[in-house]
């Protein structure tokens, strides 16, 4: 039997979904009754991983004592997904709130696991950028969860290797390549990036960038379009640098890379706005020479940008206060003062357009650039929209292992091949699940 998509296909148009966080765990010590009035005390349970989410919970909790929120902090995103999953086909055991990967928002509305709550939030759509409140709204009308923090890509880059070799930051992508090859000629140690093939939300951000879109709906069916001109553009870039020698073919986040990036042989990193965290702890040695830019451009009259991470906050379907729960998650994403306790308290970066009124100073790892949430701020306008499907997990698990075998073999054609691969596995798992794909 073919899967429905309802309530899914009625209302996914085009979707901007990202990568981020997501929580688990539970509470039994709910009401059995619907949502409250007057002085009846409500009790909400909330699954988060975030840091210091229980800190931030606490300024509702002040100011709210007939609607106190528990946070039960959890490990991570995909298990969090897996146990409400699990508690949705049980029937029990889900929270009233949980923080959502964007990505997985599809997975969880076709499993009914999420309330629609555009009764309570849908005014709060132009606090928000339109792709990221497209992440919760699926293109339709029905809303989903709120957006809490955002991923927008950036680039980063040691302003004192660019100045010792007359270089700008890159406008565009040409550039980019131009100084990628100018850096390592003039120290082959030294390069300006590497092709992670262990990071499939990267690649999925700068697919987006360029205009991609990977999942979509055409009528009743599913659309996979993961290799498409747009991907193919991106990953045939990439495979010419990494077969040029001037970018590194090396996985980020490994005692190689943190150790490339503090003593200078790694120069440059194309990563979101939470990346001064990362270099805080791995390239310490270099503080005060790094800069933040825009993205480079395919089309510098036409500037647009992918995502990296980012989480919404979502209603479960199995909460007997959606109500309050609504309210709680309007004020946790969009109130000035939780705002700033998310940012300062949570060091998450938050989805809202008023996130840079409470973002008053720079990181500290970029002290001296006054203007880093000023880029970061345009960054998230001009995300493109982007199309998430309710098998990530198997699409990114493809590109691991084909475009680990690319980077390993430095030969430009393996990158766009391997497109292919990860189209083939994706489809056929959605065919395989009971999913309608078209073409």
């Amino acid at each position: 039997m073919k899967k429905t998509l309802a309530p899914l296909l009625a209302t996914l148009t085009a979707v901007a979904l990202f990568t981020t966080t997501a929580c688990s765990g539970a509470d039994d010590s709910k009401s059995d009754t619907g949502s409250t009035t007057g002085d009846e005390k409500v009790a909400l349970t909330y699954w988060s991983w975030a840091p210091n989410m229980d800190k931030v919970v606490a300024g509702w909790n002040a100011t709210h004592p007939n609607i106190q929120v528990t946070v039960n902090k959890q490990d991570g995103g995909d298990p969090a997904v897996t146990k409400l999953l699990t508690a949705i086909k049980a029937g029990s055991g889900a929270p009233d709130v949980m923080q959502a990967e964007y990505q997985k928002i599809p997975t969880l509305v076709s499993a009914d696991a999420l309330a629609d709550i555009a009764d309570q939030a849908g005014s709060l759509k132009d606090k928000f950028p339109a792709a990221a409140w497209n992440s919760v709204t699926l293109g339709g009308d029905a809303v989903y969860g709120v957006p809490q923090d955002s991923g927008p890509l950036m680039f980063f880059y040691r302003a004192d290797v660019f100045a010792k070799n007359g270089l700008p930051a890159p406008k565009t992508w040409d550039d980019y390549a131009a100084a990628a090859e100018k850096i390592h000629k003039a120290n082959p140690k030294q390069y300006l990036g590497t092709f992670s093939a262990t990071d499939a939300g990267l690649f999925a951000g700068l697919a987006q960038q360029a205009g991609a879109s990977w999942w979509g709906v055409n009528g009743d069916s599913w659309t996979v379009n993961i290799n498409d001109a747009n991907t193919q553009k991106v990953a045939g870039y990439w495979g010419g640098l990494v077969e040029k020698g001037v970018v590194d073919n090396k996985p980020m986040y490994t005692p190689e890379w943190n150790a490339a990036l503090n003593d200078g042989t790694q120069v440059g990193w194309v990563s979101a706005v939470w990346a001064p965290g990362v270099l805080e702890g791995s390239a310490k040695d270099t503080k005060g020479k790094w800069k933040a830019a825009p993205m480079p451009q395919w089309d510098a009259a036409s500037p647009a940008t992918g995502n990296w991470g980012g989480s919404a906050t979502s209603v479960t379907s199995q909460s007997k206060h959606p109500k309050e729960a609504a309210a709680f998650i309007a004020w946790l994403n969009s109130d000035p003062a939780a705002l700033k306790l998310l940012a300062g308290t949570a060091n998450v970066y938050p989805a809202a357009n008023d996130a840079t009124s409470v973002l008053t100073t720079p990181p500290a790892f970029f002290a001296d650039q006054a203007d880093f949430y000023t880029i970061a701020a345009e960054a998230g306008k001009q995300t493109k929209p982007f199309t998430y499907g309710p098998n990530v997990n198997v699409a990114y698990s493809a590109f691991n292992d084909a475009f680990g075998k690319a980077a390993e073999s430095k030969k430009a054609a393996a990158f766009t091949e391997s497109l292919t691969t990860m189209q083939k596995a994706t489809v056929d798992d959605m065919k395989n699940s009971g999913f309608t794909v078209a073409g």
